[in-house]
């Protein structure tokens, strides 16, 4: 049930899907992968549409370098764990949810206990071998994916449900190289956006989201494209008879 005050925050969008779909971002959780340049809008978007549960892990401090796109964070942040930073800046933004920071790296011994059971996992990451493994225990616990990833004035997004969509691995079945890529904070902006909005529809019920399409923002053109993606009959994540 929601409260005075929350109808009153939320007066702008309970029209649109009544306090039915409101109740329902109430009652959700959501993982957020990362709480740099994709995880910080991310997590804002959430925590004011009234998501009820975000929990954000990220092992990083925040750096000068972090300020031209992480907007979660100050420059009297440096220093500060970002996950702590971040949980101080969605407490703020939004009293009424609840807002778990892990500070820690993401790995085969602790991502089950990160996703739990959340309704969403969200890839706000900036590493492949992460990004893989949040794609595996999506498949393995069922829980849909929404991926984002970003470099320069470019970006990427799509919506993975286990079983029915292509899985990351499908899509990407070679990790690009690593690197320590340029961007410009609006990229993460538009694209973390995106993924924040897949969130909410997926949240409410709604059915048309980027699931078997990969969605592709080119900034300096200033164009969005989609293409639909298959599933690989040979994936070595999702193929049927493999065990994630």
């Amino acid at each position: 049930m929601l409260t005075e005050q929350e109808r009153e925050r939320y007066a702008r969008q309970i029209p649109l899907f009544g306090e039915e779909g409101q109740d329902r971002l109430k009652g959700a959780k959501v993982f957020i992968a990362g709480a740099g340049g994709l995880g910080c809008p991310i997590a804002l978007y959430l925590a004011v549409a009234g998501v009820g549960e975000i929990r954000i892990a990220d092992r990083d401090t925040v750096e000068r370098t972090n300020l031209n796109r992480q907007v979660l964070h100050r420059e009297s942040d440096i220093g500060e764990l970002k996950a702590r930073s971040a949980e101080a800046k969605l407490r703020e933004a939004n009293p009424d949810i609840h807002v778990k920071a892990f500070a820690t790296t993401i790995d085969e011994t602790n991502v089950r206990h990160l996703v739990d059971d959340a309704d969403l996992i969200v890839d706000a990451m900036d590493n492949f071998p992460t990004r893989y493994l949040l794609n595996r225990e999506a498949l393995q616990s069922g829980v849909p994916l929404v991926h984002g990833a970003i470099r320069g004035f470019d970006g990427q997004a799509t919506t993975i449900i286990p079983g029915r969509t292509a899985c990351l691995e499908c899509i990407f079945p070679e990790a690009p190289p690593a690197e320590v890529c340029p961007v410009v904070g609006t990229t993460p902006g538009v694209i973390g956006l995106i993924q924040a909005n897949e969130v909410i529809k997926y949240l409410l019920g709604k059915e048309d989201l980027l699931a078997g399409r990969l969605l592709l923002w080119d900034g300096l053109a200033t164009t969005l494209e989609t293409y639909t993606v298959e599933r690989r009959p040979d994936c070595p994540a999702c193929s049927p008879g493999v065990r994630s």
